[in-house]
């Protein structure tokens, strides 16, 4: 079942929210979202070929926007990309897009996927929800504002470490109430 692009959005709003916001998981995300210049772009790629293309057509966007309009951009795939070991693997094919457009040094892509697992880690411990969210996600980010957000911060070194900490912290309960999406 497909599920409308505008639930899509507010189901990603909400994840930004609670969890990136909400937790602190991300120190640099509050403003822009207030800001409202935070994109939240729906793919219903079912295809590499049209999701590159909509991968295109959003990098395209971030860099013809100015600043004070679109800071940054979540290209949301609902429709494909579902397993997480398949998503890893596009995303060096999406790293390729930036290099082949020009966009490498200006524009990077942070990853966000249901199934989220950093290397090294069981699937079940909570440090991988700081990079769980409810659709496979491509997050494109200004490398010149994320520079400027991690000179401002006092010890962006230590935001990974607050971020596990907190999220260990956290029990069961807590974590399938700010992440339900995770546990169908």
């Amino acid at each position: 079942m497909t599920v409308d692009d505008e639930v899509v959005q507010q189901q990603v709003q909400r994840w930004l929210e609670q969890a990136v916001v909400g937790l602190g998981l991300c120190p640099f995300a509050a403003k822009p979202l207030q800001e409202k210049r935070v994109a939240i772009d729906v793919s219903r790629a079912r295809s590499a070929e049209d999701l590159l293309n909509d991968l295109h057509l959003a990098l395209c966007r971030i860099e013809e926007t100015g600043l004070d309009k679109l800071e940054t951009s979540l290209l949301v795939v609902p429709d494909m990309l579902q397993d997480f070991y398949d998503y890893n693997d596009f995303l060096d094919i999406a790293d390729a897009v930036l290099q082949e457009g020009g966009w490498e040094g200006d524009i990077q892509i942070a990853s966000f996927h249901p199934d989220y697992q950093f290397a090294g880690t069981e699937k079940s411990d909570h440090e991988n929800f700081s990079n769980r969210a409810p659709y496979p996600i491509f997050h494109l980010l200004r490398e010149d504002s994320l520079e400027q957000a991690i000179n401002s911060h006092p010890d962006p070194e230590a935001i990974p470490e607050r971020n596990i900490a907190l999220l260990q912290d956290m029990d069961g309960a807590a974590i399938r109430a700010i992440f339900p999406y995770c546990f169908k």
